[in-house]
């Protein structure tokens, strides 16, 4: 059975951030620019980490309208970069 307001679409038109109560708090200072975030961000929004050359990574972005907060990302990180901050809406 078909709920009758889903869509089919790509993952791009269905925003998943909305309902998030908890979000992703990257320290620059702190961050080694290793990837484990993005690597295991099960939404696949965290960007910045692509360069092959560690002098060509900047720190992670995290793109909030698909970030649901799970808090894989801090953690995963090695540093503690990451820190899972409540969101103020």
């Amino acid at each position: 059975m078909l709920l009758p307001n889903a869509k089919p679409g790509t993952s791009k038109e269905n925003k998943t951030g909305a309902w998030r109560t908890f979000v992703p708090e990257v320290d620059n200072e702190k961050c080694i620019k290793c990837g484990k975030c993005q690597m295991f961000c099960p939404e696949g929004c965290i960007r910045g980490l692509e360069a092959q050359k560690m002098e060509d990574k900047t720190p992670p972005k995290i793109n909030l309208d698909y970030c649901k907060g799970c808090g894989i990302c801090a953690a995963e990180c090695p540093v503690k970069a990451i820190a899972m901050k409540q969101e103020e809406k």
